[in-house]
């Protein structure tokens, strides 16, 4: 059952309608609908696009959030085969918030990092809704060490609101771990690439997204805070939310211009909820075409055009 945000009621009261004629249909034989499912459908559909031409910051927000979105488990099943997942840090437990193994794209081997939130009760509670403990940044390390011994290239699936906060994971080295995590994206010797799939929230994010290329699906958000602890610090009230994600420069077309991430995947009208079939395509197309221009290059040359990346963000704005 599609779920609505907010903002697209008029989308909803539409394909309600749509919805209470084909009930009455399905009773009544002799009713006719076609012709006015197929006008209200077009209404729908042109509702659907008006809206999402123009969606604020904030209503992007509320998409890369949105409950049936896709999540790193479905391009793994989507995109991947013989995904094989490994688990444990070797250190101190497991932490499913990220998932780490090897697969191949297309026949070629990849390793991959994928941080899950869940799509149900259980799952998100399994997954911690994405929020990895220190675990699961020092389980990233063993297999970026493992994809550099092996000259394997590495992928990332990036969705999440931040590292988890809790007092466990800080008194068990949390901010070491993220830094750990960061660091060894900077001295891999193969190519990496991140993909924002919903929400990239700091450190959390940063730790398997320093790659050498960054992509960002179309209504995916990445920031260094969420707009709910901006809001709390600036205006010490969460709930100016909105303002503070309208302010924060979060969307994918902000950080094109910036540069803070190299591309943009692009969703239909509706979101990656509606369409998830187009984007899994998007990104197969935009994974294979990273794989390609990234072929062949030596160890050296990524590190130093992963350095030469960073250095350069926000040196356009002068």
């Amino acid at each position: 059952m599609q779920s609505y945000l907010d903002f697209e009621k008029p989308v909803a009261d539409l394909e309600g309608k749509i919805a209470e004629l084909k009930s009455l249909a399905s009773t009544d034989q002799a009713v006719s609908i076609d012709e006015e499912v197929s006008r209200l459908s077009a209404r729908a559909e042109e509702a659907l696009t008006d809206i999402y031409r123009k969606l604020t910051p904030w209503q992007r927000t509320q998409v890369a959030r949105h409950p049936q979105r896709p999540h790193f488990s479905d391009y793994a099943k989507a995109l991947l085969t013989e995904w094989t997942p490994l688990a444990g840090d070797r250190k101190f437990a497991e932490d499913s918030a990220v998932q780490a193994g090897f697969a191949r794209f297309n026949g070629q081997p990849v390793a991959i990092l994928g941080q899950e939130k869940g799509n149900s009760t259980e799952t998100r509670l399994k997954h911690n809704f994405g929020m990895a403990r220190p675990e699961g940044y020092r389980k990233a390390v063993r297999i970026m060490d493992m994809a550099d011994r092996f000259n394997i290239p590495l992928i990332s699936f990036v969705d999440t609101a931040g590292a988890y906060p809790g007092i466990g994971a800080e008194e068990r080295g949390q901010a070491e771990a993220i830094a750990r995590s960061t660091e060894k994206c900077l001295e891999l010797g193969v190519p990496n690439l991140a993909i924002i799939i919903g929400e990239g929230g700091s450190g959390g994010a940063i730790a398997i997204a320093t790659a050498n290329r960054v992509l960002m699906l179309e209504n995916a958000i990445y920031s260094v805070i969420s707009p709910e602890a901006g809001a709390s610090i600036l205006w010490r009230d969460a709930g100016k939310a909105q303002d503070a994600a309208n302010n924060m420069k979060i969307t994918a077309p902000d950080l094109l211009s910036f540069g803070v991430i190299d591309a943009v995947i692009p969703e239909p009208a509706g979101g990656a909820h509606r369409h998830a079939v187009e984007v899994m395509d998007a990104t197969a197309k935009a994974i294979t075409q990273f794989l390609r221009d990234f072929e062949g290059h030596g160890r050296l040359e990524l590190r130093e055009h992963r350095r030469e990346k960073f250095l350069a963000i926000g040196q356009s704005l002068g």
